[in-house]
């Protein structure tokens, strides 16, 4: 992770002559800085912060309302009615993490009238509707991916995060928690097939129960970026972040006796900065991953078999039942573990369906939308 520091924000010197947040020729305060504006946000987002706009990050999204904060107030926000009108999909509205334009009142209230450019979007299939993506987080730069060393560990999960994580174009870590819970055979175990997964992910290992391995993460993390932590209910995210931040601020579930394993109590995702200077999002635990519109992220994640598709005798190969292919040649002959080329094959196939279901649902909105005009025609001539 110490490459990150290519992409830490500039020092910058605040002006006392500009409003707190506003732009004017790239400066912008180090209040904002510190909750990592950089140049990259200022000369993207300079069009839209204007005409008595400010730039604020959403540090909270709730069912009516964003929290809001410039670094030195927060205040609570709501979309203009102009930002709802033009809003066409789900990722067109804010999320934690964004960048906004807003025009803040009384210092405690605001309207958001534009979300600036960003970085990475974090994102996954909506739960229970096949073809709308759910927004989890913006302008992330390190996913921490939290897997538990009892048998809740799961390679197949792993890697749908890490789908989901490259797609972003977001640097992944992988944290492999409750390792006390573990005996060595297991955590070697562990860590052989994680090896397996390819690339140059990093792999930490640690306890929130004794603190093992807290202070080598706590010293990989840069002020001014942003952190995010991903992992099923009850791995430890939150635990883990108050390790981190050194005291007890948010809220964990009992441990169980029997197996050590934590209630989940995160129930909406919000940013915090931790005294180190360190950007972290907590997000509510996920028992769904599907994921669609992955090409690259399924490229990135499974890039040992991305790798052997270019030598397939057909360009067009789906490795599956052709001949002259060469991964699956590579499976048969042990190059390429089954189960990792089974899981491949199964995430590519969720992939394809719910891309027809989006396609099918554009097609539907496209027929409506032509509908519509024609009912606004007829009621013209009248």
């Amino acid at each position: 992770m110490a490459s990150s520091q290519e992409t830490h924000p500039k020092a910058v010197t605040e002006s006392s002559d500009n409003h707190p947040g506003q732009i004017q020729n790239h400066s912008f305060s180090a209040a904002l800085a510190a909750l990592g504006f950089d140049d990259w946000f200022a000369s993207r987002g300079a069009d839209r912060l204007k005409d008595g706009l400010s730039a604020a990050r959403i540090t909270e999204v709730n069912r009516n309302h964003f929290r809001i904060s410039d670094g030195r107030r927060e205040a609570l926000a709501e979309c203009s009615g102009r930002f709802l009108f033009n809003a066409e999909d789900s990722v067109d509205y804010p999320t934690v993490g964004d960048w906004v334009a807003a025009q803040v009142f009384d210092g405690s209230t605001a309207v958001i009238h534009h979300v600036l450019p960003r970085k990475s979007l974090l994102k996954r299939k909506d739960p229970g509707k096949a073809a709308v993506f759910q927004l989890i987080a913006a302008n992330i730069d390190h996913a921490l991916i939290l897997q538990s060393a009892d048998s809740d560990f799961s390679l197949n999960r792993l890697e749908r995060y890490l789908v989901m994580v490259h797609e972003s174009g977001i640097r992944p870590v992988i944290v492999l928690t409750k390792t006390d819970l573990a005996s060595a055979e297991a955590l070697a175990d562990i860590r052989e097939k994680t090896g397996r997964l390819g690339g140059q992910c990093p792999f930490l290992t640690v306890s929130n129960r004794t603190g093992e391995g807290i202070t080598v993460l706590r010293e990989t993390l840069l002020p001014g970026l942003t952190y995010c932590l991903l992992g099923s209910s009850g791995v430890g995210k939150t635990t883990l972040l108050n390790r981190l931040a050194g005291e007890d601020r948010f809220d964990t579930g009992e441990v169980r006796e029997k197996d050590g394993k934590g209630r989940h109590t995160t129930t909406r995702r919000q940013l915090v900065r931790l005294e180190a200077g360190s950007l972290f999002i907590d997000t509510p635990g996920m028992r769904e991953l599907g994921n669609f519109d992955t090409d690259a992220g399924i490229e990135g994640t499974f890039d040992e078999i991305a790798s052997l598709g270019g030598r397939c005798r057909f360009a067009d190969c789906t490795h599956v039942h052709e001949a002259g292919c060469a991964v699956k040649e590579a499976v048969e002959q042990g190059r390429v573990d089954a189960g990792r080329y089974e899981n491949y094959l199964k995430i590519r196939r969720e992939a394809a369906f719910y891309a027809m279901s989006v396609q099918d649902r554009h097609r539907r909105d496209r027929v409506f939308g032509k509908m519509l005009k024609n009912y606004k025609k007829t009621m013209r001539k009248k």
